[in-house]
């Protein structure tokens, strides 16, 4: 029996006592102890030798008070029960301040519909006789019986002193508040004050440079000091870096995004050395100026360019630079090609074994060790068999493992298709909604290393954005999974979303940032940390698995939809990642809240071929407390939705390949449908078919989600939450 059944079977049996020692009325029994029993007398001196109120009243529209103990007469500064029945219209209606009353009473009966065996709780005011006004916390339980009808038993106590406290805290906090704004206020007036002086200071620095700019198209002035950069002229190349606007910012990400974005594969380690700002005073520091000669891919097409770099800083040391790009003449070009034929050919096959290498030593290694570890858990679980502790701790294993191994199996499908899915889907999608998804599937395991895992979405003012939501999802969970991987126990994790400069035609610049206090990354790797397979250290000295896919796939994403991944890291501190995008906003959006209905069970239509699936998915959901009906192909799966009344089926599990009917044909059948509430129940493919041209024609068929197997269940019942707007039912618990 429940806690609250209990309190509820014994107050009943007192009164009960009470209205069985004599033929009176239980009203006139309390009120006047007329031939009470031992057990009446027992309970009535009880109840007044309560710390607290206590109140006991009829449940009906008058509400009359049939008890009250000497503690409540006390808040109410009563002398005695004729008192508190004149000071309340001896009804809890009278005893309730009229301004909480109509609330009062309807939190009451929300309450009671919503559990009988709880006790309800509801704050608000009454009037003391001295007329003084005070807050009293109330628990209450309406009982029922044959015997003694309706009646609401009460706890109450006097809540004035700690409601005023309250207060005080919060005046506390909203102050302390008020001067922080203040404090941060006086900060930025003398930060705007330094940003003027800077700026005037390169206007006269583009004085200077005007006289560079003939023969360049493009010119850009850099502060080594400051590490800032400012675009005097844009061209094709340099306008993406800069978003088409003559803005500043960090010499340091152009210098490397330029380097990625635009330079030759074979040139970036060139590029990247001659434009560092330690080799810029190093060349500047005896000359002027110097200049070098790289290739640059546009549209497919390889162009030739020069760079010249020129001191235009005043005084000692190297400052202030001019970068001037240009192109350079055809002999050259034609010379710089007929030099880079050998030894590009031999560049790719050099590279082409390294990766074949790489990929080979690696899949080697850390494909067997969670197969080593799957195989040892397995055999020590059978030999365990009686001890459940010992082979289920076995099993925890073996699944930990199964997942890692998932996980490689996973990346390399995904890596190999990469071309293939190079088409966007952009539609529309909520940014907060989609990064908060994720970080309610990660948090889990942030919490199970005890990381400190956070989501900052505050300078998020457009969220409704048009892109392809599920690469999106993709790259931001590659991003957050690899930073809560090498993040040890007691750091920190943390997802940023910011909102940029909005720009003209209803466009927004994005930053997607995942920041961690990991192991970091050597400066020497940072340049190979996108390449295919590349890992700074492998498994058996890192301690994690992994085939070094995870960042190639998140920066084929972010190159497939337009925008630049950067990365910045420091060993043992940490790494920071930063996708940056221009999205299409959405300036208005009207959505309604599904509700969450938990009035009949979770009724599942099961399509699955497979006989040990299906037994394992039935075992798995019928024991959560869902009902499932299973379909041993997508006929009969069709057949069962077509034959069942509208709204019998809340969602459809899908497998994809069946005998007689596969899951796309099914789906497509279902959605045409004449009943329009049949063909529009949730479908969600659960399925080995992973790969992207897979998501896209499930999508083609109508199918709402697909989620791959081996089935993550917690993942499979916040989908069906989604798209049903269900929760899962509870399991019924066993009485007391």
């Amino acid at each position: 029996m429940k806690e609250g059944q209990f309190e509820g079977h014994a107050i009943e049996q007192m009164l009960r006592a009470l209205y069985q020692s004599q033929q009176l009325d239980l009203k006139e029994k309390i009120q006047t102890g007329k031939g009470c029993h031992e057990l009446t007398d027992g309970f009535v001196q009880f109840m007044d030798e309560m710390p607290g109120g206590f109140l006991v009243y009829h449940a009906d529209q008058g509400e009359e008070i049939i008890y009250a103990n000497r503690a409540l007469l006390r808040i109410f500064q009563c002398e005695n029960m004729e008192e508190f029945r004149a000071h309340t219209g001896n009804s809890f209606r009278g005893l309730v301040h009229p301004d909480d009353l109509d609330a009062v009473e309807e939190s009451i009966r929300t309450q009671i519909e919503s559990s009988q065996y709880d006790l309800d709780y509801v704050e608000y005011r009454v009037r003391r006789k001295d007329g003084a006004i005070r807050w009293i916390e109330d628990y209450g339980h309406f009982v029922h019986s044959d015997s003694i009808g309706d009646i609401f038993y009460v706890f109450l106590g006097d809540a004035t002193e700690k409601r005023d406290q309250q207060l005080l805290e919060k005046t506390i906090l909203v102050n302390e508040r008020l001067e922080r704004d203040r404090r941060i206020r006086n900060i930025m007036e003398e930060y705007d004050k330094e940003r003027t002086q800077i700026n005037e200071e390169y206007i006269r620095q583009l004085e200077v440079i005007e006289g560079l700019s003939v023969n360049y198209d493009s010119i850009c002035f850099v502060d080594l000091e400051l590490d800032q950069v400012q675009p005097y002229r844009l061209s094709e190349r340099t306008s993406a870096l800069f978003y088409d606007r003559l803005t500043n910012r960090s010499y340091s990400e152009y210098a490397e995004n330029y380097v990625k974005m635009w330079v030759h594969p074979e040139d970036r380690e060139v590029v990247v050395r001659a434009t560092s700002p330690d080799y810029i005073r190093e060349k500047l520091s005896d000359g002027r100026t110097y200049y070098f000669n790289y290739r640059v891919v546009v549209e497919k097409e390889q162009q030739y360019l020069q760079l010249r770099v020129v001191n235009v800083g005043r005084g000692d040391g190297v400052r202030q630079v001019v970068l001037g790009y240009r192109r350079v003449d055809e002999e050259l070009q034609r010379q710089m090609e007929q030099q880079s034929l050998l030894a590009e050919a031999l560049a790719k096959a050099n590279l082409a074994i390294t990766s074949k290498n790489t990929f080979l030593s690696n899949m080697s290694h850390d494909m067997r060790t969670p197969l080593h570890a799957i195989f040892g858990f397995t055999s020590l679980a059978k030999l365990n068999i009686e001890n459940t502790a010992e082979a289920l701790d076995c099993l925890e294993r073996v699944e930990t493992a199964s997942r890692q191994l998932l996980d490689m199996i996973d990346k390399v499908l995904q890596i190999s298709a990469l071309d293939e899915s190079a088409e966007l889907e952009e539609a529309e999608c909520d940014l907060r909604g989609t990064v908060g998804d994720i970080y309610n599937f990660l948090e889990p395991q942030a919490h199970e290393k005890d990381i400190d895992f956070t989501l900052n979405c505050d300078q998020l003012r457009h969220n409704i954005v048009f892109t392809d939501q599920e690469k999106l999802r993709q790259l931001i969970l590659y991003l957050t999974n690899n930073a809560l991987t090498y993040t040890n126990p007691g750091g920190r994790v943390t997802i940023r979303i910011e909102e940029g400069e909005e720009l003209p035609n209803q466009y927004a610049l994005y930053n997607i940032t995942v920041e961690d206090t990991g192991i970091g990354i050597s400066s020497e790797f940072l340049d190979k940390i996108f390449e295919p397979f590349s890992r700074e250290k492998n498994s058996t000295l890192s301690g994690v698995h992994g085939i070094g896919l995870g960042l190639t796939i998140a920066k084929n994403i972010v190159d497939m939809m337009g925008g630049v991944l950067s990365v910045q890291s420091v060993v043992d501190k940490g790494s920071v990642f930063t996708a940056a995008f221009r999205f299409r906003i959405q300036t208005w959006r009207s959505a309604a809240r599904k509700g969450l209905e938990q009035s009949k069970p979770v009724r599942i239509l099961l399509a699955e071929d497979n006989e040990i699936n299906r037994e394992i998915e039935i075992e798995l959901l019928g024991d959560l407390g869902f009902e499932i009906d299973p379909a041993e192909n997508g006929k009969i799966a069709l057949d069962k939705i077509d034959q069942a009344p509208p709204g019998y089926y809340d969602v459809v599990l899908m497998d994809l390949q069946m005998p007689v009917m596969d899951g796309w044909m099914a789906s497509l059948s279902i959605r045409a449908l004449r009943d329009s509430v049949k063909a529009e129940v949730p479908i969600i493919a659960l399925t080995a078919n992973a790969l992207e041209n897979d998501r896209r024609r499930a999508k083609e068929c109508g199918i709402d989600a697909h989620l791959r197997k081996p089935m993550d269940l917690a993942l499979l019942l916040h989908t069906m939450e989604e798209l049903t707007g269900k929760r899962r039912p509870e399991k019924p618990e066993a009485d007391d």
